[in-house]
């Protein structure tokens, strides 16, 4: 249960720290933090609960790695339904206080930093566009995280080498969906948001884990010998 409470915690605080800076602060008044800032705040989340909790449940926070490090051979199979509950919910209930939040004000929640692609895509892109850069995206953010979380990499820099991979990849893909790369993230707000984003959300569950799990098969074949 440890294990599971971890990854709730973690979870909660990358879409509260990544998503509410995105809500609350991307364009706040004269003084916004605009995307690259929106970027670091979501690569934060994941250096900080990696160095805080990774010892405890691996700091997954997010479906698509821990179905990622199963295809890699890092977790056993029986993990994967029990950590995706507890990410899950983390996510919900961070969106749910960032609700609380936003409307504290009397401000409606607008997009509420959902994901999506068409009309509901920052810069307007195709839902092919949305799926290349969803797959690339994941595929690559999971390399990153099995290689510098191998045995013979150097040690105490995996939490570093993530979290910028994070923050590289939002600076890449907030224009093209939101960025998702991560089931968790993108049900919490869709949840709330209702309408176009649920019935895009599919897109955002489906190739996040696709591009996991290629990224799991890769390394193995770049592992074997």
């Amino acid at each position: 249960m440890k294990k599971y409470l971890s990854e709730f915690i973690g979870t909660f605080w990358l879409v509260l720290g990544g998503c509410g800076s995105a809500v609350l602060a991307a364009t706040f008044p004269a003084v916004g933090i605009g995307l690259v800032g929106v970027s670091f705040a979501f690569g934060l989340t994941v250096l900080t609960v990696a160095y805080s909790m990774g010892h405890i449940s691996g700091a997954h926070l997010n479906p698509a790695v821990t179905i990622g490090l199963w295809a890699g051979g890092r977790i056993d199979a029986k993990e994967i339904l029990p950590y995706i509950i507890a990410q899950v919910l983390g996510g919900i209930a961070a969106a749910g206080i960032l609700y609380i939040i936003v409307t504290g004000n009397g401000s409606e929640i607008g997009s509420f930093a959902a994901n999506g692609y068409g009309e509901h895509s920052p810069g307007k892109y195709s839902m092919t566009a949305a799926i290349v850069t969803e797959l690339v995206m994941t595929c690559m953010f999971l390399l990153i995280i099995l290689g510098s979380t191998d045995e013979k990499a150097p040690k105490g820099f995996a939490g570093l080498a993530i979290g910028l991979a994070l923050t590289l990849i939002h600076l890449i893909s907030i224009p093209v969906t939101n960025t998702s790369v991560n089931p968790a993230r993108s049900i919490s707000q869709a949840v709330f948001v209702g309408d176009w984003a649920i019935s895009q959300l599919w897109l955002f569950i489906a190739v996040p884990i696709a591009g996991a799990v290629i990224a799991g098969m890769l390394y193995r074949y770049l592992k074997s010998e």
